[in-house]
């Protein structure tokens, strides 16, 4: 098949055109930048923005599915950039599936659409665990309201699946571990609460297995059509196992110090204020759902997802570090 996928030169973009590639799909991937990455897998580029109608339909000429993985994603920023991108930009890519008669998107969400402040989700599923009310965060907000339009646009003509993958990482990670290594070396890491809250999180190859097996399985009236899938690793460990396994592996100082809840919290709305009223420059430290996240349990219940596609977590947590060891010794990672 010919496919797009939006946002090819991510973290998850890439191992989700470099998948492809392997099983011998034409890619084409939208972004706003270029990447030499995408160059070197055979990829062409197709640069523009989400929120420009014209250039989705435009790159999606020709194509007999989508990945949807672009999104504006981050703790701060304002509510119309989030907008934009994650919701006028779904819009567009139903629009382009709608122009060109593409029968399947699969779409990247995240479980962040369920966050309700500190209530815990245990081996929840997406048919269990309600969407979030009220939610702080605009990518959460915006998040949400662009899964709803993709599962709402399933139909005989157009096969849809949301997946919510937890906290990806792995090797090729060049945002959330070196940010995390950076703040570990200059002793500014705390866990928010005592670190003893489990959560799941995805190694990137399970990741990126997930959205193929779900495309495999996805056509209209299947199982998966129509419905949203949380992914994981199916490991639920504390933060502070997951926290010091990743820095440990990176050969960062590991974290012990802690910062009550409560205080994280304050924390947080001050920033938040700080920073509007100014404003500042970059993300504030601390917000109030960063606090929330941080500090509560979240893991997930992978069955849905092994009866309607057969997805199986093939790279288990250990394994996934002991790669990202050799790589980060290695200067590769």
């Amino acid at each position: 098949m010919k496919i797009l996928v939006t946002g090819g030169g991510g973290f998850l973009g890439q191992a989700l055109c470099r998948g492809l590639r392997e099983r011998g799909h034409e890619v084409v991937s939208f972004n706003r930048g270029h990447y030499p990455a995408l160059d070197t897998l055979g990829v062409p580029q197709v640069r523009g923005d989400l929120a420009e109608r014209d250039a989705i339909v435009s790159a999606a000429e020709g194509c007999e599915a989508v990945f949807h993985n672009a999104a504006k994603a981050g703790a701060w920023g304002s509510y119309e950039s989030y907008h934009l991108a994650n919701v006028v930009g779904t819009e567009n890519v139903l629009a382009a599936c709608r122009a060109h008669r593409i029968p399947k998107l699969v779409y990247t969400s995240t479980p962040s659409v369920t966050h309700r402040a500190t209530h815990p989700v245990e081996g929840g599923t997406a048919d269990s665990v309600p969407y979030g009310e009220h939610l702080k965060a605009p990518y959460a907000a915006t998040k949400l309201i662009a899964e709803k339009a993709v599962l709402a646009a399933n139909d005989a003509a157009l096969a849809t699946v949301a997946l919510r993958p937890r906290l990806i990482w792995g090797l090729g990670d060049n945002q959330l571990l070196p940010r995390l290594v950076e703040r570990a070396k200059a002793g500014r890491l705390r866990f928010v609460g005592d670190g003893g809250n489990r959560v799941d999180t995805t190694y990137i190859d399970n990741a990126a297995q997930a959205h193929f097996d779900a495309f495999a399985h996805l056509a209209p009236g299947s199982a998966c059509a129509g419905r949203a899938y949380f992914i994981s690793n199916g490991e639920p460990r504390t933060m502070r196992e997951t926290l010091n396994g990743l820095l440990h592996a990176a050969g960062a100082p590991e974290v012990t110090g802690t910062v009550p809840f409560r205080v994280a919290y304050a924390l947080g709305a001050a920033c938040e204020g700080l920073w509007h009223a100014l404003p500042l420059r970059g993300e504030p430290p601390m917000t109030r759902f960063l606090a929330e996240q941080l500090a509560t349990t979240h893991w997930y219940d992978m069955a849905p997802a092994r009866r309607d596609f057969g997805y199986v977590p093939t790279v288990s947590f250990d394994e996934g570090l002991r790669r990202l060891a050799v790589a980060w010794s290695a200067g590769m990672a």
